[in-house]
């Protein structure tokens, strides 16, 4: 586990989580009150609820925890299970550390495990044409539940890889005026005090992440390792770990994409018998 967690203490800002998650490339932060934990909000919870700025409204409640004594299969069971991204390490309910895919990733690399990954690929593929407006991916992605999705040219070559992570690092934040007419439509006179009282509007300020109209091939990674269907558990786990990425495209003999391995279905290899 990670020992010196980045954490924040609720009431909290959105805003600063973005900062935090643009400025060290993490995908989640734990939330504490009084030292205990109490939540976490993830790369996720920004793009899906783009408007929140409220910490005790946008973080997801009580997170899955694990005690710093239970073994590897355990931690990799939880996290398929859940389908999440990191498990906060808890003593009663102060927080000690973090475990996430990516530390288990890198365990995994150091096991030489020679299985092939052709039976870890993932069956939830599809990609996107590299001219795709960022905001629609932002939406896709968060529709999907896909933490990346790959990128086509118009012949189908892959030419790149989007994540979360590039998404957070191409948002900003902008800030509106909106209006709400509470007008009812009424036909009655325009001097009675109802006309009046119908016809009120209210002003509002507005803050939302939010993502820019460009194409997504000016936002994604370009430089993209990639991996057979003969490759290795291990071999696989390493690349990951060297290159600091979450998923690697499966290819043919044509360098066509024909999967993908992504970090979270890799760890399954810990709950695998034998």
């Amino acid at each position: 586990m990670t020992n010196d967690v980045v954490a924040v203490e609720i009431p909290g800002n959105r805003d600063d989580i973005l900062k935090i998650m643009k400025r060290t490339g993490i995908s989640g932060v734990p939330v504490l009150k009084s030292g205990e934990i109490v939540g976490i909000v993830t790369r996720k919870d920004l793009l899906k609820k783009p408007e929140e700025t409220q910490l005790g409204l946008l973080m997801s409640h009580d997170p899955v925890t694990i005690s710093p004594d239970a073994n590897m299969r355990d931690a990799a069971e939880l996290l398929i299970r859940h389908q999440i991204r990191r498990l906060p390490v808890v003593e009663g309910r102060r927080l000690v550390g973090i475990l996430s895919v990516a530390d288990l990733v890198n365990a995994i690399s150091q096991m030489k495990i020679k299985k092939e990954i052709k039976e870890f690929g993932s069956s939830r593929v599809f990609a996107l044409w590299e001219e795709t407006p960022l905001n629609l991916v932002g939406r896709i992605m968060a529709i999907s539940g896909l933490d990346a999705i790959p990128i086509l040219d118009e012949e189908g070559t892959l030419t790149g890889i989007i994540s979360e992570r590039d998404l957070i690092r191409h948002s900003c934040i902008e800030d509106s005026v909106e209006t709400s007419d509470f007008s009812n439509g009424t036909d009655d006179d325009e001097w009675t005090w109802e006309s009046i009282r119908d016809l009120h509007t209210l002003s509002y300020s507005v803050s939302k992440v939010k993502l820019p109209p460009k194409a997504v091939k000016l936002a994604m990674v370009k430089s993209v390792i990639n991996v057979t269907m003969n490759a290795e558990v291990s071999e696989c786990a390493l690349k990951m770990r060297r290159a600091r990425v979450d998923q690697l495209p499966i290819v043919n003999s044509d360098k066509k994409l024909v999967s993908m391995l992504y970090d979270r279905d890799l760890i399954r290899v810990l709950c695998a018998d034998g």
